[in-house]
Parts: C-alpha cells; sequence; structure tokens
C-alpha cells in the first residue's frame, strides 16, 4: 500500500519532467540559427562593413528598393542587416522578417521533399518518371520540321526522374528560349493551369526539346516534381511541405500565398526602368492571399531571409537543424553531385543567367554547383551549390568553408551596366573570410 501511494505521489512529477523534456525539444527544434561575433569563426568584422557599404550603395544609387543579407559560418549568423525600403511609396524599411517572393528558391525545398520519400524507398533516379505518372509514357522528341510540319521521334530512353532533377530529361520552361518547341510550351501554358493535374495532362502532349540526357535546359522539371511528390506521398505538395519542412525547421513565414494579416511585411517588387533611369512597381499578384490551385513546386514560394536560412543550414549540417532531421547526409551529398556529363556542359548555350554548363559548373538535384572554382574565377570553396529566383533572391553553401549565405531583394530584371548582385556578394563575403579551411 505505501508502495502505491508513493507511486501516486511520484506520477505529477514524472508528468511535470516529461512535459519539461517535451517542452524543451519543441524549443530546440524552433530555435534560430544563433549568432556569434565574426572573429569566433574565422570571419573579419572590419571587412564584413565592405558587404555592408555596397548594399546601401545599391539601395542609395536606387539600384534596389530594398535589401536582407545573411551570412553564417560553423553553423552561426555572423552578418544579418537589413536595407533600404520594403515599399518606396510608403516610406516602409526593409526588415530582416520582410516577406519576398521567392521563386526558384522553391525548387530545392521540393527537392528535399523528394528526397525524404526517396528514403522511403518510393523511387529511384533511375526510374521512368512514366512509372509515377503514366501520361508521360508517350512522350516524343521533336526532331525538325519537313513541309513546314513539326516532326518527332521516339526517345532513345525514357526520360528518368534523375534526369527530371537535374534538368536533363528533355523538358523546358518555354519563356527563356525561342526554339519551336519553346513557343509550343508558350502557346499551350501548361503553368497556366488551375491545377497540377491539368499541367500533367498538357505537358504529355507536348514534345521534349532534346534528348533525354543529351542536353542540360532549364525547365518546368521541378513542377513535374511537385506533382510527384503529391502522387507518391498522396497528401497535396503546400501540405507535405509544411508538415515534413517548414513545421519541423520553424519556417513559420513559409507558404505558397501571403495571409492578410502579414501583407504589412510583403516586399513591392520593382523592375529597373532604363528610360525613367529608375525602379518601377509591379503589380501584386491578385492570387497572394489564397491557395492557388496550382502550387509551384518550381516557383510558387513566398518565405523570409531568416526562414530560408533555417532551410539551408540545415542542408549544410547534412539534413538536420536543431533536434530536426528531415533526410540523411548521403541524401544531401546525392543531391549536390553532379550529374551532368561532361559533353553536355561544353555546349556553353545550354544554361540560364548566371549558370551556364561549362567546365567548372555542374548541376546535381535541384541544386547548381561550383566544381572546380579557379576555372570560373570564383574564390568560393569547391564543391559550392547554390540557386537564386527571379526576382532576385539567391544563396549558396559552401561546403569546404563552412559558410552559408542568403540575399533578398525584390526586382525582376537586372541594371544595365551594374555588377551582378550575387556575384558581387560573393566577392565581398569571401574577402571577409580571415581564416580560410585548413
Amino acid at each position: 500500500m505505501l508502495r502505491t501511494n508513493r507511486l501516486i505521489c511520484l506520477r505529477p512529477i514524472v508528468i511535470a519532467l516529461t512535459c519539461l523534456i517535451a517542452l524543451g525539444t519543441v524549443q530546440a527544434r524552433n530555435a534560430s540559427v544563433p549568432e556569434a561575433a565574426p572573429q569566433s569563426v574565422g570571419f573579419s568584422a572590419e571587412r564584413l562593413k565592405r558587404l555592408e557599404n555596397e548594399m546601401q550603395r545599391l539601395v542609395d544609387e536606387k539600384q534596389l528598393a530594398g535589401v536582407v543579407t545573411v551570412v553564417a559560418r560553423h553553423g552561426k549568423v555572423v552578418h544579418r542587416k537589413a536595407f533600404g525600403k520594403l515599399d518606396t511609396a510608403k516610406d516602409a524599411p526593409m526588415q530582416k522578417d520582410s516577406i519576398v517572393r521567392i521563386y526558384s528558391m522553391t525548387k530545392p525545398i521540393v527537392g528535399v521533399a523528394m528526397m525524404m520519400l526517396y528514403e522511403e524507398g518510393k523511387w529511384k533516379p533511375s526510374d521512368p518518371i512514366a512509372k509515377y505518372i503514366p501520361e508521360f509514357a508517350g512522350l516524343k522528341v521533336y526532331a525538325g520540321e519537313k513541309d513546314g510540319e513539326p516532326v518527332m521521334e521516339a526517345p532513345k530512353h525514357a526520360p528518368t526522374i534523375g534526369e527530371l532533377m537535374s534538368h536533363t530529361a528533355g523538358f523546358t520552361y518555354g519563356v527563356f528560349g525561342a526554339s519551336p518547341v519553346d513557343k509550343m510550351y508558350q502557346q499551350s501554358n501548361p503553368l497556366g493551369e488551375a491545377s497540377l493535374q491539368g499541367m500533367i495532362d498538357k505537358l504529355a502532349k507536348l514534345p521534349l526539346v532534346y534528348q533525354p540526357g543529351e542536353a542540360w535546359v532549364y525547365s518546368i522539371s521541378v513542377d513535374i516534381q511537385g506533382y510527384l511528390v503529391e502522387k507518391i506521398s498522396g497528401k497535396p505538395l503546400p501540405q507535405f511541405l509544411s508538415e515534413r519542412i517548414f513545421e519541423p525547421l520553424n519556417m513559420k513565414d513559409t507558404a505558397f500565398f501571403v495571409p492578410p494579416e502579414k501583407m504589412a511585411r510583403l516586399a513591392t517588387t520593382y523592375s529597373y526602368s532604363a528610360q525613367t533611369k529608375g525602379l518601377v512597381a509591379l503589380p501584386v499578384d491578385p492570387g497572394v492571399n489564397t491557395l492557388p490551385g496550382l502550387a509551384s513546386g518550381g516557383g510558387g514560394l513566398y518565405s523570409t531571409a531568416d526562414d530560408y536560412l533555417q532551410f539551408l543550414q540545415m542542408v549544410a549540417n547534412g539534413g538536420e537543424l536543431n533536434g530536426a532531421r528531415l533526410i540523411a547526409p548521403s541524401s544531401v551529398e546525392l543531391m549536390r553531385a553532379n550529374r551532368v556529363s561532361d559533353e553536355v556542359k561544353a555546349q556553353a548555350k545550354f544554361g540560364i543567367g548566371n549558370y551556364k554548363m561549362q567546365p567548372g559548373m555542374g548541376f546535381g538535384m535541384d541544386f547548381c554547383i561550383i566544381e572546380d572554382p579557379l576555372k570560373l574565377g570564383s574564390t568560393a570553396g569547391k564543391g559550392t551549390y547554390l540557386w537564386d529566383g527571379v526576382a532576385g533572391t539567391w544563396f549558396w553553401i559552401d561546403p569546404t568553408n563552412d559558410v552559408v549565405f542568403v540575399g533578398i531583394i525584390q526586382r525582376r530584371g537586372g541594371v544595365p551596366g551594374a555588377a551582378n548582385i550575387e556575384d558581387l556578394t560573393r566577392q565581398l563575403t569571401y574577402q571577409a573570410l580571415v581564416e580560410p579551411a585548413k
């Protein structure tokens, strides 16, 4: 009887301890990437001011309305600062938690979602895409024209998921090229459909622009991956990303829409007018406050610099952050291993923006890779992997020096004669790294 009473008395203590442990676990998982003095992880605080000065210069010269830059090393933030305006007309300052459309920086997030399903044994890189999307079983390859009509041929092999994730499967986007197939994409407008299934149905009727594996063309491939996540997991893409990635990483402001109560934090997007020599505000997406029917895995997310840093640091850590493990280190290695052959890379015309598949560059699974910095004249570490978004967001992860960088702006297109901001920030970051990896 005495033993029973003792257990009854101890039960509240056990429950309280259990709750404290659980609360501690939640708090650990919700923690942000910590800050540290630059010199404690090999950066010069004085030299990092050059990065700050240049970002402020771009704002002062009205090349940018606002910008947020974050630098981390060894899992600690050494620079996090906002410059300029969220909206120049309203005179609202850019903040560290300002929300922006990250466009193609959605792609690596969907890539991680794919790797989660890979780890569950749901697919292999060698699997034909048509194994999971039977609508693609009859895909043909455009082979020119005859008597004014397009000629189609059978693919030498069925495009695979591995090729899909490396932009070598044969698809295109339609907006970056002028080939006959690009024009077909423009007329069909698969991304204008009301659902991912509608997009797939249209893509099934369009030809591949080249034989699978024989070129690298930036493409709609990650939107197809978003459909695959839905098909394989049985959950809508927004739900899968929220439950499996955003919530564990405390990415509280990342979604396919911006709730009305957060609109005051949404940065205005601009373009540069050569005629007025200034920035022109672009209209806000009319559907910004509602979940879209077609959740674009290739470019649909909104996020913040801090949220995206959480994601990048998880990847840099080998798939884990603050006790939340999303994928294994081996899966990260698979994503950042080059999958583009030297023959394809030698065809420098295949590429977009900064990312020509040339000697020194490579592409893995939803990440571009700097394989040989010396060939590219870059001070980034060997194996740095990266990507950006069409409104000017950009990032890189440098495994050699254990450096993570994320930059946030909202400007579509560049400024004539101005330096590329991504290249500029890379130079300014590495000139401040005074204790590189040994």
